[in-house]
């Protein structure tokens, strides 16, 4: 079964549309939502949550429809935003006697465990935490309930590299169990190269592509060349391109380069950043 489905989903703003989306999330899976600001990342997450009304397009979580079961699935889901929506009066430990409540299968050991492990203090009101602080907090609180499905908008921001690292693992370690799976948003590229299966482009409100990540690197390369042997090359195996008096750069298809031809390898960010730029 996939943990989500996506299919048209769309929503107009005075100046801003996100048209058609269409993602697919497998279980087991961690799929990452890469794009500018603006681009219609935290508002994806948000019409998933039911948290804003759709205009079209349906949203299945876990084989059930988000506006007719959300209820249903909210111990399946964990959920962090960039904000995070903890009582600033409440320490970690009253936070996690509160939880305790709310879910049915909330783990108070493995929240014990994360608390400590992630550095927490347990006695310092949550308005007193730092901004990463507040991330490693909630993060900790949305996968103590033994959720299904992590919905994540920027959970690494405000964290050093190494507690960056420590929660990445900590994801990885959450997908090992083949019916969970992570939906991610953030602008630590670096980050979503390590973790994702999936990676999705959404520039000004449209998907430019969703694709396993390896075959990612494997179809395209950055290409450095002169201007004229970029000029002979197919038009469709050019995504973008940038030409200087000293030669040219540009993002292709690998299979559309002549053998011997001086291709590198792209990174994840390397291939956003010049998709977006021949979207202009």
């Amino acid at each position: 079964m996939n943990a989500l489905e996506i299919r048209s989903l769309t929503k107009t703003y005075p100046g801003f549309c996100l048209d058609n989306l269409n993602l697919t999330l497998p279980s087991g899976c961690i799929l990452g939502l890469i794009g500018e600001n603006g681009a219609g990342k935290t508002t994806t997450i948000k019409l998933i949550l039911d948290m804003l009304r759709r205009d079209s397009g349906t949203v299945t979580i876990l084989g059930r429809d988000n506006q007719d079961n959300l209820r249903l699935t909210k111990e399946d889901i964990g959920v962090v935003m960039d904000s995070i929506g903890l009582p600033e009066w409440l320490n970690a430990r009253q936070i996690g006697k509160i939880m305790a409540r709310i879910f049915a299968r909330w783990d108070g050991e493995y929240y014990a465990n994360l608390v400590e492990s992630l550095g927490l203090p347990w006695d310092k009101k949550f308005k007193d935490f730092s901004r990463g602080m507040k991330m490693k907090l909630g993060i900790a609180v949305a996968m103590s309930h033994q959720p299904k499905l992590l919905l994540l908008d920027e959970p690494t921001g405000g964290l050093d590299p190494v507690a960056r690292d420590q929660v990445v693992e900590l994801f990885l370690d959450f997908t090992r169990q083949e019916d969970h799976a992570i939906l991610i948003s953030s602008h630590i590229v670096s980050d979503l190269e390590k973790l994702c299966d999936y990676i999705a482009f959404l520039h000004k409100g449209k998907l430019m592509l969703m694709e396993e990540k390896d075959r990612l690197l494997e179809e395209y390369g950055l290409l450095h060349c002169t201007a004229e042997q970029l000029e002979d090359l197919d038009p469709a195996a050019v995504k973008s391109k940038k030409v200087t008096p000293y030669g040219a750069e540009a993002l292709v298809l690998r299979d559309g380069v002549p053998e011997g031809w001086n291709l590198s390898p792209v990174s994840i960010e390397e291939l956003f950043v010049y998709m977006v730029k021949g979207a202009k």
